[in-house]
C-alpha cells in the first residue's frame, strides 16, 4: 500500500465544515489542515495540532491554489505517494481511503490523478465524466455506475488522489487563478501530457457546488461578484490555453453568457455580476491574469461594494476570498 496524505483547506470554518476535519482526521493517518482564513482561530489550531494534525497558516496567499500548493510541499516532504485534497465542504465516508487508495494500486502508471464520483447535493445528481477526445466530448453519465474507473479530462479538485509523481512532473497549481478553474486547468495539463485522469465510479464524495439554487431545468450559485470575475476570466483562460489538444475554447463564452443569464434571471446584485462577468471575460480573452484588484481597482471596489444579497454570497464563496496585495505571494 502507498502512503497516503491529505490536504485538508479550511476558511473561516462552521462548527459543520470542522466536523468534516475531524472525520477525515479519524481515517487519515496524515492530515495537513491548511488554514485560508484572514483572522486564524489559534484555539482551533492548538487543538487540531495537539491531535496530531500539521497546521499552516496561510491567510488565503494565492487562494484554494496557494493552499494545495503549501500541503503539498509539506506531504511531498514527508515522503507521501499520493495526496489527496478536501475542501472543508465535502462529506467523505470512513470507506473513501481504502476505495481510492485501492483504485490507485490497481493502475500501471505510478503518475496519476483519481478524483471519486462526485454527488452535487443541492442538484440530486451525480458529475459527468468527460471523456478525452478531439471533438467536443459527449459527457458520460456514471450516477449509477458502482466500479470501474471513467477516463476523463479533469476532475473537481476536492477528492482528488494526485500521486506525488504527477505533481513533480505536471507542477503546481496556478496561483494566479486563485480559486476558479485551478481543477479544470490541471486536469488539461495532465491530460495533455500523458498523465492519465479518472473518475472512480466505486466511491462517492457528496458535495456542494456554492448555494445552488434550482429554477426548472436552470440553476444558479449565487456566488459574489468577485468570484464571477475569476470564474469568467480563468474559464476563457484555461480552456484558451490547451485549444490545440481539446476543442474546449469556445465553450467560454457559453458559460459566460449563461452566468449572465442565471444572475438576470434569479440572482439579486445582478449589475454588479455582470460586470464582473464581463470584466473577467475580457481579461481571460487577452491572457490578463493576476489579482482582479491590481488590474481593476475601480471595478473592484464596485463590483464588491455591499451587496442585497450578502449573506447568501458570503455562504457561496467559501472556499476563499478576494485576493489583497498582502496575500499575494
Amino acid at each position: 500500500m502507498k502512503s497516503f496524505g491529505l490536504i485538508f483547506v479550511l476558511y473561516c470554518p462552521s462548527p459543520e465544515f470542522v466536523r468534516n476535519l475531524d472525520r477525515a482526521r479519524a481515517i487519515c493517518p496524515t492530515v495537513v489542515a491548511v488554514d485560508n482564513s484572514p483572522q486564524p482561530d489559534p484555539a482551533l489550531h492548538e487543538r487540531l495540532r495537539q491531535g496530531g494534525t500539521t497546521v499552516i497558516d496561510n491567510r488565503n496567499r494565492g487562494g484554494l491554489a496557494g493552499a494545495y500548493n503549501r500541503g503539498a510541499e509539506a506531504l511531498l516532504a514527508r515522503d507521501c505517494e499520493v495526496i489527496f485534497l478536501l475542501d472543508q465542504d465535502s462529506d467523505i465516508d470512513a470507506s473513501f481511503f481504502a476505495g481510492m487508495m485501492h483504485a490507485c494500486a490497481g493502475l500501471d502508471s505510478d503518475a496519476f490523478l483519481i478524483g471519486p464520483k462526485i454527488h452535487e447535493i443541492n442538484l440530486g445528481k451525480c458529475m459527468p465524466a468527460i471523456p478525452p477526445g478531439r471533438r467536443f466530448p459527449r459527457p458520460r453519465r456514471i450516477d449509477d455506475e458502482v466500479e470501474g474507473l471513467f477516463p476523463t479530462l479533469f476532475i473537481i479538485s476536492s477528492g482528488t488522489a494526485l500521486s506525488a509523481p504527477a505533481y513533480r512532473r505536471l507542477g503546481a497549481f496556478r496561483e494566479d487563478y486563485f480559486i476558479e478553474y485551478i481543477d479544470i486547468e490541471y486536469g488539461l495539463r495532465a491530460s495533455s501530457q500523458g498523465v492519465p485522469v479518472y473518475m472512480n465510479a466505486a466511491v462517492t464524495m457528496r458535495q456542494t457546488t456554492g448555494h445552488i439554487v434550482r429554477h426548472g431545468k436552470l440553476f444558479t450559485t449565487h456566488h459574489a461578484a468577485w468570484r464571477r470575475y475569476y470564474g469568467a476570466r480563468n474559464a476563457v483562460h484555461a480552456l484558451g490555453l490547451y485549444r490545440s489538444r481539446w476543442a474546449l475554447h469556445w465553450i467560454s463564452g457559453l458559460l459566460a453568457l449563461h452566468q449572465s443569464l442565471c444572475v438576470t434571471l434569479f440572482e439579486g446584485d445582478k449589475l454588479r455580476k455582470l460586470v464582473a462577468i464581463g470584466c473577467g471575460y475580457l481579461d481571460g480573452l487577452f491572457g490578463r491574469l493576476g489579482p482582479f484588484e491590481h488590474r481593476h481597482p475601480r471595478i473592484f471596489a464596485f463590483c464588491t461594494g455591499t451587496p442585497r444579497d450578502r449573506a447568501a454570497t458570503d455562504a457561496a464563496s467559501a472556499d476563499g476570498a478576494p485576493p489583497t496585495a498582502e496575500q499575494e505571494p
